[in-house]
């Protein structure tokens, strides 16, 4: 420590915020065994063991708002997912510097709105009167209000999803691309391979340790959605395809009051995302890679 001080110092800050923010808060989790009062606080609350996991369980309404959860989360990772890695390639594949620069700074902008205004956005596009439905009537089809149709709801949360966050996802990935010995790319045009067998038996092979490291971080928050995003493209009218574990703790904990049980739901979040990574990891041990 006395020899490279200077960087255990550097690391200070990011040891503090997880301690602070990710460990300290873990001994709230009791309150999830507990029948929590505010006026008595945590250590005053009377125990009552797992009764609320039993009601949370029996709570006919928890079974859907899972089901919403895991559906829209399946999407997001099946199609949000390869997103950036497939727009870090087309990135790699541009030669002129200019154009390159400019593409990334627009794709990388709607990263830095929040989800109110994206939200206002996607209700303006596809109102009665938007963009879309402009589109529509000019080739003589009727109006569709997507956003109060469940049908729709699912595909715009995850194609929302991927517009804001597909550029800043690309980051990493140009990273480990820059990182490729260009003498590998120079080989394989002296064997005759074009563009397209480069960047199958080259790019990606390379990029894969990265992919499977980003893969296993966000399968471990598989049923953490984010709030602000399905909070704001939410209406009455799609509560039944699109109320989430978040917007239901919302309502329960900080609408209602119930603490404990949310504090339950939560739990139960992270003890899913922990059981996933566990085995997610212990499968991609195989390939010699993995977290631990």
């Amino acid at each position: 420590m006395r020899k490279h001080w200077m960087l255990y110092l550097m690391a200070l800050p990011g040891v503090l915020y997880f301690i602070i923010f990710k460990y300290v808060p873990l001994g709230g989790s009791m309150i999830a065994f507990q029948n929590y009062q505010i006026m008595k606080g945590i250590f005053g609350s009377p125990w009552i063991g797992f009764d609320n996991f039993t009601f949370l369980f029996t709570y006919q309404d928890f079974y859907n708002v899972l089901r919403n959860t895991a559906v829209i989360a399946f999407y997001k990772l099946l199609f949000g997912f390869p997103a950036p890695i497939i727009l870090a390639v087309l990135f790699n594949e541009v030669r002129h510097m200019l154009a390159k620069r400019v593409m990334q700074s627009l794709f990388y902008l709607p990263h830095f709105l929040s989800w109110v205004v994206v939200g206002g956005i996607v209700f303006e596009l596809l109102s009665n009167k938007g963009v879309v439905n402009m589109f529509r009537g000019w080739m003589g089809l009727d109006s569709i209000l997507f956003m109060q149709q469940e049908r729709f709801f699912r595909p715009i949360v995850v194609l929302s999803g991927i517009w804001k966050e597909v550029g800043w996802g690309t980051i990493i990935y140009l990273a480990a691309i820059t990182g490729i010995n260009p003498n590998l790319y120079e080989a394989a045009v002296m064997d005759g391979a074009n563009r397209w067998k480069q960047t199958i038996h080259i790019t990606l092979p390379t990029m894969f340790p990265t992919i499977l490291t980003l893969f296993l971080l966000n399968i471990g928050n598989f049923l953490e959605l984010g709030f602000d995003q399905v909070y704001n493209l939410l209406t009455p009218m799609t509560y039944a395809v699109g109320d989430i574990i978040e917007t239901y703790v919302y309502r329960a904990g900080v609408l209602q009051g119930q603490y404990s049980v949310t504090t339950a739901i939560g739990l139960f979040q992270s003890v899913i995302g922990f059981a996933l990574l566990w085995i997610f990891n212990r499968l991609a041990r195989k390939t010699e890679q993995g977290l631990w």
